[in-house]
């Protein structure tokens, strides 16, 4: 098994691509599957179009399943702060994704994302964990 930790600067997106990161830590490597997780408590990862508006269609999804207010008991941070931390109940902190001669499988239209609300935090980490085919 080998692994390696990302750092990614989200700003002020909710919607970040990290495709490309994830694509470079598993080319060369032959066949096998590889394990992202975002290892923290408000934020997740998806398989999505990007580029099509979907990103925006997502943050408003989102806002309406976790509205920003103090209906929380989770109150520290930003206003709203309670909701960043039940979205990973919704969009899972990890994804395994085959990979074939060193190369993602992804659907034509899919990217891999962070999906991150936490304006509080606009540095995260994305671990990628190699397991080997053979």
């Amino acid at each position: 098994m080998d692994t390696e930790l990302f750092s990614i600067t989200t700003g002020d997106q909710t919607v970040t691509d990290v495709t490309a990161t994830v694509a470079t830590f598993c080319a060369g490597r032959g066949d096998g599957l590889c394990h992202v997780l975002a290892p923290h408590a408000t934020a997740g990862l998806a398989l999505m179009e990007t580029g099509s508006g979907s990103e925006h269609d997502l943050e408003e999804l989102l806002e309406r399943l976790l509205p920003r207010d103090d209906r929380y008991r989770h109150r520290h941070g930003s206003a709203g702060h309670g909701a960043d931390h039940l979205l990973a109940a919704l969009v899972s902190p990890s994804l395994v994704l085959a990979v074939q001669g060193g190369e993602l499988l992804l659907g034509t239209w899919q990217s891999i994302v962070l999906v991150d609300t936490n304006p509080d935090n606009p540095s995260r980490q994305l671990r990628c964990t190699w397991l080997s085919a053979r």
